[in-house]
This record gives structure tokens, C-alpha cells and sequence, in this order.
């Protein structure tokens, strides 16, 4: 019988941060089947799982007996690893998923395993040959893990099955250990965070414009995730929710993102969704009219202050907007203005043209990153609002193809 009632649709991470230092858990967690009243599964607490080093495999804890009085004469085993995280084998008595994103959950994967051996009463027993991998963009990863005498079927975003092809995996007694862990009769679930030693650099892209009094203008900028890790927001340390725009003085926006507005001329743009890819860029374009030539005048972009641990490169947290007005004599400021690579626009006369970095397209709708607005929305709030407005400002990059 396949069922599909424990979806992981239901899964909302509800878990603090691992600290990035710590040593990865490979243990066997502390048991204790209850005593032989009912029947059903009880899954073992998963230790977290922390410093996996990209490109490496390693095992998860997992841990499961039979508190009932009855041997099960079959049992399902469930893993599902978000984006970083892989399989490094599928054994051949295993079905792998893809499943591309929806409500506000990222990609993952889903194996489901079928163990054809009888799970005797108070017993304790561990996967065997079931290794993950952490892939080059692992960082905050989740691992999702279910256990339950049926066949749980395919999530309903999932593609496949795959069948694999690997020796069939089998479970082995683990002798005196005793179970702690949660049950809800045949079937049971836990989910743990796996931490890789690993970085990601945020950084955001300034531009140089220029016009004359009255003309309006292109004005782009960026926000980019150079990898080589992808962010998941919770439940580690976020992500800059907010990207700080100020545009020159002497200027005025007639055409802006979809973004607060806190202050005159200034701008406060979300990412619009629970996580941020590597090698995803996000443009804020704006349209401005230049009112008048201010001698010194230039503008910003800046991520916000929020704590970013894995982001050790901060010179690129920062960088300018600079104006040049005809006529004037003069720039609002000087050198470099973000230190990889500068937007150039130019500005004509009740039109706009921009040019902006290279591989750039813009993009509206679907998955891809965008911006957002609202005071006092959430994360996932203000990005739904974005979407919703059918923002037409958002720029996304990947290094590989969709998944869709």
C-alpha cells in the first residue's frame, strides 16, 4: 500500500544553530524502546551533525526499533537532504526523487529505501551502506528521516523514481543499545541540520552614470551570492534580508523596484525567498531623472548588518553610485565603485539605456530571486508579496541548469 500522508510538505524547519566549529557526530544516539504496550516504530534522536567538509561522505546516526510486541515483516526507510547534501550510493533496493521547490521549500531529494527483513520487537537496529555526501555548495543543510511499515510514496513536487543500482542496503542489530526518539505508531520522523565547513561570499555591485539636468537615466545594481556555498535561512544565521539602496542627491526615482522606502531617496530591497543559490545575482533597476548637477553627489548600496559567519570577505559589502552630470565639471566621487566590476549607464533625454554585466538577463515570476517591500513582513511574507507584484526587476544566475 503506498501512502503519502507524512509528506515532507509539512516540514518547517524548527531548529537553532549549529555552531560551524563543531566536531561532526557520527555516534549512535542513546536508546530506549518503550515497554511492549502497542505497537508501531520509534525513530532515534539524530545527533546534529556539524564541519563536514565539502566533497566528503559520511553516515548519518540513525537509529530505529519495534516498541511493539509484534515482529514487522517489512519497513520503509525514508532519507531527504536539501540541495547540499547527496547520496553517495543508491543501493538497488532503493528509489531516488528530485523534487524542485514549492511552497517556500528549496530543491531536495528523497530516497526511500525497502528493507525485505523482519524487525523484531524491542530490537534496535541502523541502516547499512546508506552514506550521504556533501556536495561543494553544502553549508546548512537539512536531513529529514522517516521510518514506517509502508510505502510511502513520491512527495507530490518529486521526479523520478530512479532506481538504484548500488548492493541493496540492509539493517543491521545494534546490541544494547537502548532508543529514545519520537513514534506516532507505524510510523516515525526526525529532522537534524548538517553543517559543512564551507563559505559563501555575499557582495553587491555599484554603477557609474551619467547625464545631463533633465534627462532620465538607467540605473542597475546588484546584489550576488559568489559562492561556492548556497545559504539556507533557517534555521542558521540569516542571510542579508535587506539590500540598502541610496541614490544620488540631485536625483529623483521615477521608476523604482518594488522595495521600502524608509527614507527620500532611499531604498530597502529584499531577497525573495527562504534561500539564496550560489552564483544567484539579483538586479535593482531604477529610472532617474536628474533634477539638478550636486557637486560631490553620489549614492550607495550596501548589504545590511546583519551577522553573516560564513561570509569572511567583507570589503565587497559595500559599494558606490557614482553620477556624472554634463556640463557640470564634475563626478560624485572617485575610483572604483564596488571593487568587481562596474555597471555603466548613460542617461538620453525622456529615454533610458542601460548596460550591465555581462550573462545578465532579467527575469519575472517562477522561482528566481526577487525583491520585495513591506515594513514588517517576514522573510517569506515580503517575498511572496514580491512575486505576487510580478517584479520584473530580478536577476538570477546559476551555474547549472534549472531542475525543473
Amino acid at each position: 500500500m503506498v501512502r503519502s500522508d507524512h509528506s515532507f510538505r509539512t516540514l518547517r524547519r524548527a531548529f537553532g544553530t549549529i555552531g560551524a566549529g563543531a566536531l561532526i557526530t557520527l555516534g549512535t544516539a542513546p536508546c530506549a524502546v518503550a515497554d511492549g504496550s502497542g505497537t508501531g516504530l520509534v525513530l532515534g534522536t539524530i545527533a546534529p551533525i556539524s564541519g563536514v567538509q565539502p566533497g566528503s561522505t559520511f553516515e548519518a546516526p540513525v537509529t530505529f526499533g519495534n516498541k511493539g510486541t509484534e515482529a514487522l515483516q517489512k519497513v520503509w526507510l525514508r532519507y531527504t537532504v536539501t540541495r547540499g547534501l547527496d547520496y553517495a550510493d543508491v543501493p538497488s533496493n532503493c528509489v531516488r526523487w528530485d523534487i524542485h521547490s514549492y511552497d517556500e521549500l528549496p530543491p531536495r531529494s528523497q530516497l526511500t529505501c525497502e528493507f525485505d527483513q523482519a524487525v523484531e520487537p524491542g530490537v534496535v537496529y541502523a541502516p547499512e551502506k546508506l552514506p550521504l555526501k556533501a556536495l561543494d555548495r553544502a553549508l546548512y543543510d537539512d536531513l529529514d528521516v522517516a521510518v514506517g511499515d509502508y510505502d510511502f510514496g513520491a512527495d507530490e513536487g518529486a521526479r523520478g523514481p530512479v532506481r538504484g543500482t548500488a548492493p541493496a542496503a540492509k539493517l543491521v542489530e545494534r546490541p544494547g543499545s537502548v532508543l529514545t526518539g519520537s513514534s506516532s505508531g507505524n510510523y516515525a520522523e526526525a529532522r537534524v541540520r548538517v553543517n559543512a565547513a564551507n563559505t559563501a561570499d555575499f557582495q553587491v555591485s555599484g554603477a557609474q552614470v551619467k547625464g545631463r539636468v533633465g534627462d532620465t537615466i538607467d540605473l542597475q545594481v546588484k546584489f550576488t551570492n559568489a559562492g561556492p556555498a548556497w545559504v539556507l535561512v533557517e534555521p542558521g544565521p540569516p542571510v542579508p534580508t535587506r539590500v540598502l539602496i541610496k541614490i544620488p542627491s540631485g536625483t529623483t526615482a521615477v521608476k523604482a523596484p518594488p522595495c521600502k522606502k524608509p527614507a527620500a531617496g532611499t531604498y530597502e530591497c529584499y531577497v525573495a525567498q527562504g534561500w539564496v543559490e550560489e552564483d544567484q545575482v539579483n538586479t535593482y533597476s531604477f529610472k532617474l531623472k536628474i533634477d539638478k548637477a550636486v557637486s560631490g553627489a553620489k549614492g550607495s548600496v550596501a548589504l545590511n548588518a546583519e551577522s553573516r559567519p560564513y561570509d569572511v570577505n567583507k570589503a565587497n559589502d559595500k559599494a558606490d553610485i557614482l553620477l556624472d552630470v554634463d556640463g557640470s565639471g564634475s563626478a560624485g566621487g572617485s575610483g572604483s565603485s564596488d571593487g568587481g566590476g562596474t555597471p555603466r549607464a548613460s542617461g538620453t533625454t525622456g529615454s533610458s539605456s542601460a548596460t550591465g554585466s555581462s550573462g545578465s538577463a532579467s527575469a519575472t515570476g517562477g522561482d528566481l530571486a526577487a525583491t520585495g517591500s513591506g515594513p514588517a513582513l517576514p522573510f517569506a511574507g515580503a517575498a511572496a508579496a514580491v512575486v505576487a507584484a510580478g517584479a520584473g526587476t530580478v536577476l538570477l544566475v546559476r551555474r547549472r541548469a534549472a531542475r525543473r
